[in-house]
């Protein structure tokens, strides 16, 4: 037998406080039907046939219904009464009959439509998350989701989900065709030359700031022979060249280099595109992007890096994250509370998924009552439903005493009158 909770020890005592007092209403019958007897053998007339008469009915009464709500959780005085212990001898078969009637009367599509329609689930949503205290419990709740979700993912299968997803289809897919477009995009709306501009700056800085490297070049590149101030001047002067060069190209929108820079950049993207070569090459470097072992640890610190963030920002009450999430739980609310469309949208949105739960998994549900209900032990069963309901029928033994008296009383009075 299982334990009771504190819950069950409560309704067992208020179960067998009811017995007693159903008890005292028998007893109290049949004592005054003993005294009224012993006074009418005495030779009392008149009242005490009366009251004799309304004290039997009240015995009969009282132990009839005493039987009957015996009956239903165990055979009356251990007799083996037909159609006693209902409730353990009949437990699969009352599972059945609950599973088919709550699958019958709570579970078809009419009274399920009906109860969403009169309730306004989304209003009522609205009204009560367009208050700040409710749209903070919902945000520390979906908080709590959060963290928990993404502390029982494993790191080795977030990274294998992103290697199939994400990996996976970025190998399959070309490079070239889809990066010549971007580039293509982005050079007919100028915007690379932002980046000329700041190539243009640091080449002039470096020609300005490394003579010494022009020299070096120059004396390398000289004949054996050629004299060492000629070497020099040589050096000056190319460097020199370079600076006014540079300077032009740095200052010139319209310099002929930066017209050749652009002229490459769009033949480049344009043979991404439509040249075979091109395209050739473009995969050779994807894969050798994508062979290189920080390429491959790439997924694993971005999980590792998201999932830091994550946990940093569901831990925070003051975070981005739960704030954004709190602001728009606000206007959710208020939109709901406000707008009849999207009120509308929300209630066919519920609505929709209570049909589909309900079409597809109805016999589902009421098997799940049947089941449970199967898997009950017989007595233990009566047991609990006895302390669920016990209290309430034994008002039917003193309800029975009662009405069972007055019933009495009123066909001894009858008599009296006919004969």
């Amino acid at each position: 037998m299982a334990a009771l909770t504190p819950r069950e020890h409560e309704k067992l005592r208020d179960l067998r406080r009811m017995k007693v007092v159903a008890l005292c209403f028998l007893l109290g019958a049949t004592l005054v039907f003993a005294v009224t007897r012993w006074l009418e053998s005495q030779g009392a007339e008149g009242w005490a046939g009366y009251v004799r008469a309304a004290a039997e009915a009240g015995m009969v009464g009282a132990l009839a219904d005493w039987f009957a709500v015996t009956a239903l959780f165990r055979r009356p005085l251990g007799l083996p009464i037909p159609h006693t212990a209902i409730i353990p001898t009949r437990k699969d078969d009352l599972g059945r009959n609950l599973g088919t009637f709550v699958e019958s009367n709570f579970l078809s599509e009419d009274v399920v439509r009906d109860k969403l329609r009169r309730v306004g689930f989304s209003a009522r949503l609205g009204e009560w998350l367009s208050q700040p205290e409710h749209a903070d419990r919902v945000t520390e709740e979906a908080s709590a989701i959060v963290r928990g979700a993404v502390a029982v993912l494993r790191d080795e299968d977030v990274q294998a989900v992103l290697e199939q997803a994400v990996v996976r289809k970025v190998t399959d897919r070309e490079w070239g065709p889809p990066l010549g477009r971007l580039l293509g995009q982005l050079f007919a709306d100028g915007t690379h030359h932002r980046l000329v501009d700041l190539l243009c700056d640091r080449a002039h800085e470096w020609v300005r700031d490394h003579p010494d490297a022009v020299s070096k070049l120059v004396s390398d590149r000289a004949p054996s022979w050629s004299p060492k101030f000629m070497d020099s001047m040589l050096a000056e002067r190319v460097n020199k060249e370079l600076l006014k060069f540079t300077a032009k190209v740095q200052s010139d929108p319209e310099h002929p280099m930066r017209q050749a820079i652009d002229r490459f950049l769009t033949e480049f993207a344009d043979d991404l595109q439509n040249d075979p070569a091109t395209m050739e090459r473009a995969e050779q470097v994807k894969q050798h992007v994508l062979a290189h072992p920080d390429a491959q640890r790439l997924t694993g610190s971005v999980w590792g890096a998201a999932k830091k963030m994550l946990l940093a920002a569901a831990e925070d009450p003051s975070s981005e994250l739960r704030q954004r999430m709190r602001d728009g739980l606000l206007k959710l609310g208020d939109r709901l509370v406000s707008d009849p469309a999207l009120r509308a949208k929300a209630d066919g949105w519920l609505e929709g998924a209570a049909m589909y739960v309900v079409v597809n998994y109805r016999n589902e549900i009421g098997g799940l009552i049947t089941e449970t209900v199967q898997r009950w032990d017989a007595e233990e069963a009566s047991r609990k439903i006895e302390l669920q309901v016990g209290r309430d029928l034994q008002f039917i033994r003193i309800n029975g005493t009662v009405v069972g008296a007055l019933a009495g009383l009123l066909i001894h009075t009858v008599s009296q009158i006919l004969l």
